[in-house]
């Protein structure tokens, strides 16, 4: 059976299902090996997917998140998928709404479909293949009725100013250094994945992370934005790729461009 980007959605909706049941309850709060928190959300969202993925593609290997933190490590070729179950942790435990659920499929070194799911804010981001993107609205109960608006996901041209997006969780000096060569007029904070997803719908035009990220955080985002026609590029000006076995899958750091022209 081939993976489809409807694959993927189905799974990002019942994932943050599971999710939003754990936000709603008292959970608790652990830490991994290098102290960065993780709760049940993570851990429940992850096992589903997971499942469901070995169902519908047993052949295409998953690099996820808590799976990779316990030493669950497979070999990689051309082609294999990128799961952060729960984007955002910190934003979970804090009750602020900005987390998502990312699945994406690389191929070559690049995200060519991927789905970012933010179940507390009813928004979910599907891009279907390199050229092809759209955003809809979820129910409460976090379906996506038959009928549902599809809106196309495209890049806003840039008039009088840039909208810049920064995290709000790992903002840095140098962020702000950076965004000193632009004409700024607003910069908007945002936790997780969303950020790659507002510049896709027209809503923030320049996103730069200066600091560490894995490669499960950002491809999902990346497929999104690059299929609305943004640009996602290492400090140098290199694409950011994926497979990097010899950084242990993190990334350096990278700029995402909507319509602004890198200086």
């Amino acid at each position: 059976m081939s993976l489809t980007s409807e694959n993927l959605v189905d799974i990002a909706l019942h994932a943050g299902h599971l999710i939003m049941q754990i936000y709603a309850s008292d959970f608790d709060v652990a830490h991994k090996s290098d102290t960065s928190p993780v709760t049940l959300a993570d851990e429940t969202a992850e096992h589903y997917i997971l499942e469901r993925l070995a169902e519908l593609c047993p052949d295409i290997p998953v690099l996820a998140e808590e799976a990779v933190s316990a030493g669950n490590i497979p070999q990689i070729g051309t082609r294999f998928l990128l799961v952060d179950p729960l984007d955002g942790t910190k934003e979970f435990i804090n009750k602020r709404d900005e987390f998502t659920v990312n699945i994406a499929l690389i191929e070559h070194g690049r995200p060519i479909m991927g789905v970012v799911y933010a179940p507390a804010l009813n928004r979910l981001f599907v891009a279907e293949n390199t050229h092809s993107a759209w955003q809809a609205e979820t129910t409460p109960d976090h379906q996506l009725l038959p009928n549902t608006d599809r809106s196309v996901l495209r890049i806003r041209g840039v008039a009088d100013g840039i909208t810049a997006i920064a995290s709000k969780s790992h903002r840095t000096h140098e962020t702000d250094i950076f965004l000193k060569k632009y004409p700024v007029t607003e910069i908007i904070s945002a936790g997780s994945s969303l950020k790659f997803c507002l510049i896709a719908a027209g809503e923030a035009d320049l996103y730069p992370r200066m600091g560490r990220t894995m490669e499960w955080d950002t491809a999902a985002g990346q497929a999104v934005v690059e299929a609305a026609g943004g640009r996602v590029l290492q400090a140098d000006g290199a694409p950011l790729y994926y497979g990097k076995t010899e950084r242990g899958y993190d990334n350096p750091h990278f700029i995402v461009y909507g319509d602004v022209t890198p200086n």
